[in-house]
């Protein structure tokens, strides 16, 4: 026995070496070369909001929306036109009973002048001012000039269908939801934004917790080790209780391995949110985050929240902005159910002579009055396109409010969800921090009956696992409840608001 023990000493000797390097903590792994940037949540919200390409996006919808309103409103522009026409004609005539011959062909020329100003009114007038002056001239006069001009105003107005403000003013008052609505999904983007970059940022902290608690369970296994290789030096342990601590050390390193990696990739995801690089150097950028502070102790009462919801949230807002949208639609498609009847008039003046300064003169003088008035009335036989536009304005109406009542039940359950988890999440916090408290009395009593020899390396180690565990279920139910908090500000429209974020409309830029 004792040649055996003689001989297998050089072999635990190794054993023992082997294990003191691997009991030795494992530094943090160098970051790859690159930039390596502090950062709070703060910041981070700040730099999401300069760069986060949703935001981006979505600020160019406003924009495209506020220049179709000024499109719309384009309608109401006056025009200035200005037409010149020469005519030519030769008629031939007819011959003659009584000599049998034809007669010359008698000829006719003219030039026609117009300038106008033309317009529609909110009424539905379409109107024209202007001027036009014809230099007549033929056979008939020897082709000497004769010149017949008129200047006045005249104009159309519906009296059923496009008749009134109503209809006139419908795409501008459509194209002018469109931007508010636009400009509500842009502070939903905003909001859902602010709202990943704090979700982003706790994971973040978490991942970083998680790896600082897989590496001090490696800690502990390497000082489970190191007492008892020494136990075992001096005889009063066996070779299994060495070699179990062993592997359990070797264990825990694929842990810290994981840790990392979620670190990474919890990285990359908040780097992605707060910047707007797109290229491979963004991958070598490491941020240090500092841990978000405590999040203080909330009590909500969603049945009363409910209505600061539906005040505050943009989705529902534009839920109800797309029902006025729809009645606007609707109520145009109606009147375009009637008939067109419309009055059509003129008033102005009058000149006529072989000068165009005598005949421009007389309409200047106004010598000589010329007026018209009268009605146009038009009706499809059918209306089949009308109506098939009416009813389809008519559903779409109903099937707005039917989605306004739905946002509203789902915001009554997402709500009373989201302050659950609040509850939830709180209760997490305290139950996960005394397990952990009681997880750690007990390691420290099952180190003390090893070290008495009354307790195994199996339980020592089996409680420091249970320890690691508990560990990273309180980090992981802070980071929750931290999110829950952030989760209920955006499911009642307060983020912004909480935060101190005043949103303008990139329209208004």
């Amino acid at each position: 026995m004792r040649f055996l023990r003689r001989l297998s000493a050089p072999f635990f000797s190794v054993l023992a070496l082997s294990a003191m390097a691997l009991a030795q903590p494992a530094a943090a792994p160098a970051p790859a070369p690159g930039r390596v940037e502090k950062l709070t949540l703060n910041d981070a919200i700040r730099r999401a909001l300069a760069k986060n390409f949703s935001i981006k996006v979505s600020s160019f919808d406003a924009s495209i929306s506020a220049a179709r309103l000024t499109e719309a409103l384009g309608k109401f522009d006056p025009v200035l036109a200005g037409t010149y026409t020469h005519l030519e004609s030769e008629n031939p005539q007819l011959f003659n009973s009584t000599t049998g011959l034809r007669p010359n062909a008698t000829g006719s020329e003219s030039d026609t002048y117009n300038l106008s100003l033309n317009g529609l009114l909110p009424t539905g007038l379409t109107y024209q001012l202007g001027a036009t002056s014809t230099n007549a001239r033929g056979t008939f006069n020897s082709f000497a000039d004769n010149y017949a001009t008129f200047a006045g105003v005249s104009g159309q107005q519906p009296l059923l269908r496009d008749a009134g403000f109503g209809p006139t003013l419908a795409s501008v008052r459509i194209a002018k939801t469109n931007r508010q609505i636009s400009d509500w999904q842009f502070k939903q983007t905003i909001i859902d934004t602010i709202t990943r970059v704090i979700f982003a940022y706790n994971d973040l902290n978490f991942a970083h917790a998680n790896l600082r608690s897989a590496r001090r369970s490696r800690e502990l296994a390497a000082g489970l080790l190191d007492d008892n290789e020494k136990r075992y030096r001096i005889g009063s342990m066996s070779e299994y209780d060495v070699t179990s601590a062993r592997s359990r050390l070797v264990s825990r390193e694929e842990g810290i391995l994981f840790a990392e990696r979620a670190v990474l990739d919890s990285e990359n995801f908040l780097k992605q949110l707060i910047t707007d690089e797109n290229d491979p150097a963004l991958l070598s950028l490491h941020l240090e985050i500092e841990p978000p502070p405590p999040a203080p102790v909330v009590v909500v009462d969603p049945a009363t929240d409910f209505r600061e919801a539906l005040k505050k949230r943009p989705d529902y807002q534009q839920a109800l902005l797309n029902v006025e949208r729809n009645g606007l639609n609707f109520r145009l498609q109606r009147n375009q159910l009637l008939p067109r009847v419309d009055l059509v008039g003129s008033y102005g003046y009058s000149g006529n002579d072989t000068s165009f300064g005598v005949s421009r003169q007389q309409v200047r003088g106004e010598d000589f009055r010329s007026f018209s008035y009268g009605a146009v009335v038009s009706v499809p036989l059918t209306f089949t396109t009308e109506r098939g536009r009416y009813r389809a304005a008519r559903l779409q109406l109903r099937q707005a409010e039917t989605s306004l009542q739905s946002l509203e039940q789902d915001i009554v359950v997402r709500v009373g969800n989201a302050a659950g988890q609040i509850e939830t999440t709180r209760k997490r916090v305290e139950t996960a921090g005394r397990a952990r408290e009681l997880a750690q009395k007990t390691l420290d009593a099952e180190v003390k009956r090893l070290r008495a020899g009354t307790g195994s390396t199996f339980f020592v180690a089996q409680q420091q696992e249970i320890l690691s565990e508990l560990e990273t279920r309180e980090y992981r139910a802070q980071s929750d409840y931290r999110k829950a908090l952030a989760e209920y500000d955006r499911q009642l429209g307060l983020t912004l608001e909480k935060m101190n974020i005043s949103v303008i409309s990139p329209a208004a830029k």
